[in-house]
């Protein structure tokens, strides 16, 4: 019995002995560490970390940084930057202006435009495609599409946008500007260099949605819709319109507002000058009639 007794009480001071050393152990490291945090501890300009506060947080790479928190430490640095984040807008330029304690001018949303037009009824001699249904894939293809240049419709851009700004529409990649920031992720996405970014300096915004630099015979044996580039909206607008390789483009240094380009647009032969944009424009270009003068 006085064994037992002996036994217990060992036990006790060896368990209590046990305790006293973890102790003395998390103490030990606890000390260290707090060491260690106090010597290593990297400073944060708290420059940078208020204006990471006021960033919208969606790290989509639009700015060409791998994220916010690289963003906030270049506009830091450099205030060039500002109107880098597609997400935050006009408003985020502001909130960071007044952090730097500088002004910052007023400048036109970004946002994605697609340079094609042709949709499933558009198309001529299309060779359906029975691979991977990815624009990626796809582009690898010859014929995948009768027009080399226009919009395959498998959805790469879709699936790139995190903000649910795309949908193909009857074999279409379209843009939906109540949703789109201008972060650039579809402009990556797009195998055929399709889509790019434009300032909107006004709300629609007018373009001509083609991208073929091919002659007219050629577009119009694989496109109802594109650029034939016939320069009927040069002679209406000289100032405003230009052609580059076959191909009408807008001179949007020089453009005023799309009202400037009703004649053209009115006279234009295919339907590729669309407006884009959270508002709504239609106008009738004059149809197949002047097309006669692109031969």
């Amino acid at each position: 019995m006085v064994t037992g007794n002996v036994l217990a009480e060992f036990d006790a001071v060896i368990v209590g002995l046990a305790g006293v050393v973890l102790l003395g152990v998390g103490f030990f490291f606890v000390v260290i560490l707090t060491i260690a945090n106090a010597k290593l501890k990297v400073e944060v300009d708290p420059t940078v970390e208020a204006i990471l506060k006021v960033l919208p947080g969606a790290n989509c790479g639009g700015c060409g940084l791998a994220g916010c928190s690289a963003y906030a430490e270049a506009v830091a640095k450099d205030h060039g930057l500002m109107g880098k984040c597609g997400p935050g807008g006009e408003a985020t330029v502001q909130e960071i202006a007044a952090i730097l304690g500088i002004e910052a001018a007023a400048s036109a949303a970004v946002r994605a435009i697609v340079r094609c037009a042709a949709k499933e009824g558009d198309k001529i001699n299309v060779t359906r495609y029975g691979g991977v249904e990815t624009c990626t894939e796809a582009q690898m293809v010859a014929g995948a599409m009768g027009c080399p240049y226009g919009c395959l419709g498998y959805g790469d851009c879709v699936e790139a946008c995190a903000f649910d700004a795309l949908e193909v529409v009857d074999g279409l990649a379209t843009v939906n500007y109540e949703r789109c920031v201008g972060c650039g992720a579809c402009v990556k996405a797009c195998s055929r260099q399709l889509i790019e970014l434009l300032p909107f300096k006004e709300d629609p915004m007018l373009v001509i949605a083609c991208s073929s630099l091919d002659k007219a015979k050629e577009v119009r044996s694989y496109c109802r819709v594109g650029c034939v580039g016939c320069g009927v909206c040069i002679k209406q607008a000289p100032n405003a319109f230009q052609m580059e390789q076959n191909l009408a483009v807008i001179d949007y240094e020089n453009y005023g507002r799309w009202s400037d380009c009703a004649k053209a647009i009115e006279k234009c032969p295919r339907a590729l000058m669309v407006f884009v944009g959270k508002e709504r424009v239609t106008m009738q270009p004059a149809g197949e009639a002047v097309e006669a003068q692109a031969d």
